[in-house]
């Protein structure tokens, strides 16, 4: 099967790259394998009519990425309005942040339809089209448009809300009718595909049985299958990323700054899903009440600014830069600083060593699909003397690394108090903790993910070309209960 994945970004993968975001992280390594064509954004912009779309095609591993020079007049209003403004806050239930305007709308929907016509070039009998993330949830729909019957897969690497707050977002049954139209649909977590088929059920009044959808497009009753596909990482590969970090001249001089203190570390776009705030107070509170730790433990929060264009960002970055300057003014010395604050990004590489270098790894957002963060931290501590994670448990990756330290990120005391326990626990409860978060991460690796989950396109799509001819086309179909959703490891 000839796989294309489509995504809003694509990456070269150059060792000292920086990544924002986990969704290139991960697809990286499963293109260069799988020998599938990645195809997104350049970060170019074009204004008139495009006759020849993709500005740079070049080969990735046995695969390849096609950069896609996208349309001026609308990618403001996709990206940083319908995307981020609407989707975004809304997919993280952060209702009170919503923001676009009609226009957005008719933007995202454009940009939508030209990716979806773009991809035409590398249509062929046995092509399957996989879409990331809630940049494209009409793309499916579109592909339907330009006469496109192979297998059309999505994965959302976010969560899905709850129905009431879906419900908030402009032209939000649109959207999701046109989500109906791919094969497949993928969650991180059991929750999040039992959230979607309860909006689909009670709000759409679509049939949903055994986790599959019945819905009517064009005169065609057709089933979209939902699943869980939680996504992981090569944890062997990144652990010996990380030995050999070690070395690098960045990681050798944060080893030699701390002259024998222990080290926290946190990793994070600049995005108020992630919980800074809450993060900051909870070490100014375990400083305030445990006055030993100063001087002896320092929090390296990177801090990555994206998407500086949306006031809810700009407000972010200024709160969470004046909140670190009171905190190191109330705590720290001429010598000694307690937060050190980097708004810029690193690449996989050096990001491996300085994990390695902490003791406690801090992945506290308040709501998150996955976060591969928590992931990598793991699978890049030393065995024979391995940090503790400290994890939100609105973090998907906590329905799999139960033997971390599970927080709740709004529980600012709470949050103090697991980071000081991380910092004085044994060795020989922090090796089993390790080893527990190890074998589940060598279980259930990023080629477990893309295996399964093309695996069951092809199966959807095998099974819906049965199905379709055989099912009556009522004019209102019933409503039934969401069965469990699927799993597949």
């Amino acid at each position: 099967m000839n796989l294309v994945v489509v995504s809003n970004r694509v990456t070269r993968g150059k060792a000292n790259e920086p990544m924002t975001g986990g969704l290139a992280a991960a697809l990286l390594p499963v293109v260069e394998q799988s020998g599938a064509i990645w195809v997104g954004s350049s970060g170019r912009l074009r204004d008139g009519p495009q006759k020849e779309r993709f500005a740079e095609v070049e080969a990735l591993g046995a695969g390849a990425i096609a950069m896609l020079d996208l349309p001026a007049a609308h990618y403001g209003g996709f990206y940083e309005g319908f995307a981020n403004s609407a989707l975004w806050p809304a997919l993280h239930s952060r209702s009170d942040l919503i923001r676009a305007s009609h226009g957005d709308y008719l933007s995202y929907c454009e940009i939508n339809a030209f990716m979806a016509r773009a991809l035409l070039r590398f249509r062929n009998r046995d092509t399957a089209f996989w879409v990331q993330d809630y940049h494209f949830l009409a793309l499916g729909a579109e592909l339907r448009k330009l006469g496109v019957t192979e297998p059309v897969g999505f994965f959302l690497h976010t969560p899905w809300p709850a129905r009431n707050v879906m419900s908030g977002v402009p032209h939000h049954r649109e959207l999701v009718e046109a989500m109906l139209a791919y094969d497949l649909i993928g969650f991180q977590t059991d929750e999040d595909c039992e959230n979607f088929l309860a909006y689909v059920g009670q709000d759409l009044g679509l049939s949903v049985q055994d986790s599959r959808v019945t819905s009517r497009r064009g005169g065609i009753v057709g089933q979209t299958r939902c699943a869980t596909f939680p996504i992981g990482i090569d944890a062997e590969k990144f652990a010996q990323a990380a030995m050999r970090a070690i070395t690098h001249p960045q990681v050798s001089r944060l080893r030699r700054s701390l002259h024998g203190e222990k080290l926290a570390i946190g990793v994070d776009r600049l995005d108020y899903s992630k919980g800074l705030v809450n993060r900051i107070n909870a070490f100014d509170l375990m400083w305030t009440r445990e006055p030993a730790l100063l001087r002896n433990v320092s929090l390296l929060q990177i801090a990555t600014p994206s998407r500086g264009g949306i006031e809810a960002y700009c407000n972010l970055q200024n709160e969470v830069a004046r909140l670190v300057s009171d905190v190191n003014g109330r705590h720290g010395e001429v010598d000694w600083t307690p937060i050190r604050y980097l708004n810029k990004g690193f690449g996989q590489a050096v990001l491996a060593g300085l994990y390695r270098c902490a003791q406690v790894g801090v992945v506290t957002p308040l709501h998150d699909g996955m976060n591969l963060v928590a992931k990598e931290y793991a699978a890049a501590q030393n065995p024979d003397d391995p940090g503790v994670l400290v994890l939100s448990k609105f973090a998907g990756a906590a329905n799999e690394l139960d033997a971390a330290l599970v927080v709740n990120p709004n529980d600012v005391d709470g949050m103090a108090r697991a980071i000081a326990t991380a910092l004085s626990m044994p060795l020989a409860e922090r090796r089993l903790r390790y080893a527990a978060m190890m074998a589940r991460l060598n279980s259930h690796t990023i080629h477990d993910w893309f295996n399964g989950f093309v695996g069951a396109l092809r199966d959807a799509r095998i099974e819906k070309e049965t199905v379709e001819p055989a099912l009556p086309a009522p004019a209102i179909l019933p409503r039934r209960s969401a069965g469990p959703a699927l799993r597949y490891y």
